[in-house]
């Protein structure tokens, strides 16, 4: 038994040994030694786990805890609002009170929140404040402390600028949570007992020693004026010119020298300073106010408000200077005084003649004469420029002369000099002279008469010569910028530097040409396109800008351009005697309409014209004397611009733009052409013809007979086939069979149009013949259709009559644009029914009028799409009412007939709007209004030689 108890003893004393060595026993059996680190281990995490979980919870506990104390503190100051008297407290951001915000309008203030008030302040930028490190709000104290920045009420509490609370995130050493714990509330009531003994033992002696207090603010008061020692420069308030109430001249009066404020400045404290006297005053005694102590630095001073400012400067006083009693405002003392100073000056440096001949001023001598009286100043002048200025003599006295006229406020002639210094020119810029010119339509001779006459009368060379202009012109017009073409143009000279040519040059002239008698002046096509692309380029960048495109560097841009052509009758000179041309004349223009980019899968519009029809972007490319009916004059001129255009389809423009060279490509589209000058151009019939319409085949009974279902098969293409098989007659047709085959071509086209309609020329094409509708309205031809020419005459003699007196409607030869804008009224059609009896007759007419106003929008809108959308898709139920009222209630006048435009107006506008997106903008209007610009120009142009300008 002895030995088994032995065993057993054995057995436990290992069991022992073995926890301690971190075996584990489980079931009287030992873990073996090998396995023994693996079961530890995943205990160890398991613990070490929920060590770390109870780590992050106290943690954001005490952040909790540490948010929570923030809350009771001030932003400012640090003090517990649990120990603030007042138990108020506001927040660090958003607007200010109702309180602050009247204090602060009462003193013109501009801010009008906490952040912008406590930065000013405290110099303490809340903006960037994080709720975990910095309280949301602060204490009342902080907001009296801010009431007294911008009041003159007494303030208990005196906060330095340099205690303010720097607050950090929180720690195990956190200051904040400390404080808290420690009862922070007991600390500061014993520390505001003791501050206010303190103030009440200090209250008390300042009681006893009054008097002694009293003395020593006297000898300050002395001391301030001896620093300040302002006597000779600032006025004293005996000069005032009225005798003020004391009070009042107590507020306007330095609160150091006792003298009528000068440059006035405002303290922290609201007390009001001569500049001068106040920053000797901080910078001898100290960084505080001399009237009441308070803390006050130079960076604190501020203007007082501008209504304080206006009162003072409207204060009358007398001026102090002998021998001068006047009464001058104190704004403008300083002025006056200024005149004084320079009379001393004179009697100063007087020359005191000694006898002989009287002293001639130095401008009445003669140049040998003023040369010897300041040689000895020279000489000086041009040591000083020789030592300082590298011998610039020059510089030196224009300086000298500049500070001189400044001295003596002439600032106009200073002014002057000064842009002759930089050298501008005391004169308008050439560019300026050549706007001037040209927008008051001045001829060359008028401008240089006006040049020479103002040049005479002021001394000085405000406009520039003709020569300037013409300089200038220069860099306006075609011909100024280099660029390239890849590849070149046929037939086409590869130098840029071309301006304006001979619209005839190149012509052969042999005796059996047709004689040309007219005068053209054009731009090479290439040209004028890269002059009107410059001048586009700021637009182009923004465009590019506003895309994300700046950098850009794929092309090519495609430049969509609208070709213009036009004649225009009585271009006679005012007087003349330049050779004799015909008092005709036709202008070709073009406009850039829109600049695109193929970005992507998408086309990128860089630019869009917002006026296309005005004439500021209608650009003139040539002009020429000459009938816009001579065929043969007018192919001749236009022939070489349409051989540049189509050879440009063909090749891409190579131009430097915003100092990158890009690629152009243009496309051409002919629409800004009236009927008229299209069948000229395309090698039609005149508009009389059979064949009524420029965009179809349709003939005049065709038309009237279906006045809406038609469409576009007319092109340019086709008309030159057309012309082929007429010169040719291939099937050896008689005239008229080969005149229907053919469709109405009878000449060569030769100009590119795009089938469209000409918005202008159709709303003057329109009003025409609703004037026409009127005078047989008025007639009654709906009943008696046999009518004789006296009748009619007599009918249009009424109508011009009657709207003479209505609608202050002149009567004219011709229908013109204004005209016809004011005829197609409803005001109109009313003016017009008081002349018809029938009642029946008001009503139609009124309703025809009706719809055509509702159709005009859509053809005269440069997007209809976005401007009239409604009316773009009541368009064809508006034509078909329209069509339907002239094929019965006037089926008089529009039976087996119709004119051109209202064929086009009822039955083509939709397509062409479908494919274009507009017809106003693609209209001629631009160019109308660049042909009346020549005319004035023409008419006033005062020639005085044969030569022709």
């Amino acid at each position: 038994p002895s030995g088994d108890n032995q065993v057993e003893n054995k057995e436990k004393a290992e069991k022992e040994a073995s926890l301690d060595n971190g075996t584990l026993v489980q079931m009287d059996v030992a873990v073996p030694v090998a396995e023994k680190p693996l079961l530890a281990d995943t205990d160890l995490n398991h613990n070490k786990q929920a060590l770390e979980k109870d780590a992050d919870n106290l943690k954001i506990q005490e952040n909790a805890a540490h948010q929570a104390n923030l809350q009771q503190l001030c932003r400012i100051c640090g003090v517990s609002f649990k120990t603030d008297r007042y138990k108020r407290s506001h927040p660090v951001h958003g607007p200010v009170d109702c309180e602050t915000q009247g204090l602060l309008r009462k003193k013109e203030k501009r801010a009008t929140s906490w952040p912008d008030l406590i930065a000013k302040v405290f110099k303490i930028d809340v903006r960037g404040d994080i709720d975990t490190i910095h309280p949301t709000r602060f204490c009342h104290n902080c907001w009296s402390i801010i009431h007294r920045k911008f009041s003159n009420a007494p303030c208990e509490v005196y906060f330095p600028r340099n205690s303010t609370m720097e607050w950090k995130s929180h720690s195990p050493n956190c200051t904040v949570c400390c404080t808290a714990r420690c009862g922070v509330k007991r600390k500061n009531q014993s520390s505001n007992l003791q501050l206010g003994k303190r103030l009440k033992i200090i209250a008390e002696r300042a009681r006893k020693t009054k008097g002694v207090k009293k003395q020593v603010q006297v000898n300050n008061k002395n001391l301030m004026k001896k620093i300040a020692n302002c006597k000779k420069i600032h006025l004293s308030t005996k000069l005032l010119a009225v005798d003020y109430p004391a009070d009042f001249v107590k507020s306007i009066s330095c609160q150091v020298c006792d003298h009528i404020l000068a440059d006035p400045v405002e303290t922290t404290c609201s007390h009001l300073f001569c500049r001068t006297c106040i920053l000797k005053c901080l910078k001898v005694m100290g960084s505080y106010c001399p009237a009441c102590r308070y803390p006050c630095f130079p960076t604190d001073l501020v203007s007082p408000v501008k209504s304080f400012l206006n009162i003072l400067n409207s204060l009358a006083v007398r001026c102090p200077v002998k021998e001068c009693d006047e009464e001058v405002l104190l704004g403008k003392y300083c002025h006056h005084l200024s005149s004084h100073k320079e009379v001393k000056r004179k009697e100063i440096y007087t020359h005191v003649n000694k006898g002989g001949r009287p002293r001639q001023h130095l401008l009445s001598l003669t140049r040998r004469a003023q040369k010897h009286r300041l040689r000895e100043l020279k000489l000086q002048v041009k040591a000083f420029a020789e030592k300082e200025e590298g011998g610039d003599i020059k510089a030196v006295c224009l300086t000298l002369f500049l500070l001189a006229l400044r001295a003596r406020n002439e600032h106009r002639q200073a002014d002057e000099l000064e842009a002759i210094m930089q050298g501008k020119g005391s004169g308008l810029h050439p560019a300026v002279c050549l706007a001037i010119r040209v927008n008051t339509f001045l001829s060359c001779s008028q401008y240089h008469k006006m040049y020479r006459t103002v040049k005479a009368i002021t001394g000085r060379q405000i406009f520039q010569p003709l020569h300037a202009l013409r300089a200038a012109e220069k860099a306006l017009l075609p011909g100024y910028h280099p660029f390239e073409w890849k590849p070149p143009l046929k037939n086409v000279s590869t130098n840029t530097e071309v301006g304006i040519i001979d619209g005839l040059s190149g012509l052969p002239h042999s005796v059996d040409d047709y004689p040309v008698d007219t005068i053209a002046k054009r731009f090479r096509y290439d040209a004028a396109l890269v002059s009107a692309l410059m001048d586009l380029e700021e637009d182009i960048l923004e465009g590019m800008k506003a895309q994300d495109l700046d950098d850009y560097l794929n092309g090519p841009f495609t430049v969509v351009v609208k070709e213009s052509c036009d004649g225009m009758g009585d271009v006679s000179e005012k007087h003349g005697s330049g050779p004799a041309v015909p008092e005709k004349a036709v202008r070709f223009s073009f406009t850039l309409m829109n600049i695109t980019i193929a970005h992507g899968n998408e086309n990128v519009r860089l630019f869009e014209e917002v006026k296309p029809n005005s004439e500021l972007c209608c650009k003139p490319l040539c002009l020429m004397l000459a009938d816009e009916s001579d065929h043969e004059t007018l192919t001749a001129i236009l022939s070489p611009l349409i051989a540049e255009r189509e050879t440009m389809k063909s090749s891409v423009l190579l131009l430097e733009m915003g100092g990158i060279l890009r690629t152009f490509k243009f496309i051409f589209r002919g629409t800004g052409y009236d009927e008229k000058l299209v069948r000229e151009v395309e090698g039609l019939e005149a508009s009389g013809s059979t064949y009524i319409c420029t965009l179809c085949d349709a003939t005049r009974l065709e038309a009237s007979q279906n006045l809406v279902l038609h469409s576009i098969t007319r092109s340019h293409a086709e008309n030159l086939e057309r012309y082929e098989v007429w010169r040719s007659n291939p099937y050896n047709e008689s005239v008229d069979e080969l005149r229907d085959r053919v469709k109405g071509v009878s000449a060569k086209p030769f100009i590119e149009t795009v089938p469209s309609i000409d918005a202008l020329h159709c709303d003057i094409g329109n009003a025409a013949e609703f004037y026409k509708i009127f005078q047989f309205e008025i007639g009654e031809v709906y009943k008696n259709p046999d009518i004789s020419k006296e009748e009619r005459k007599r009918w249009q003699l009424t109508l011009d009559k009657h709207l003479r007196k209505k609608m202050n409607l002149k009567p004219i030869m011709r229908m013109n644009g204004n005209f016809a804008r004011k005829l197609m009224t409803k005001e109109t059609v009313e003016a017009v029914c008081e002349l018809i009896k029938c009642e029946e007759r008001h009503d139609a007419l009124r309703e025809l009028m009706d719809l055509y106003l509702k159709m005009k929008p859509v053809w005269r809108s440069s997007c209809p799409a976005k401007e009239c959308p409604e009316l773009l898709c009541q368009y064809s139920f508006n034509s078909q009412r329209f069509a339907e009222l002239l094929s019965t209630k006037f089926k008089y006048r529009y039976e087996g007939k119709i004119t051109n435009y209202f064929h086009k107006t009822l039955a083509h506008v939709p397509e062409i709007i479908e494919r274009d997106g507009s017809i106003g903008a693609w209209a001629s209007e631009g160019n109308e209004s660049g042909n009346k610009l020549f005319r004035r120009f023409r008419k006033m142009n005062a020639r005085q030689s044969k030569c022709y300008e």
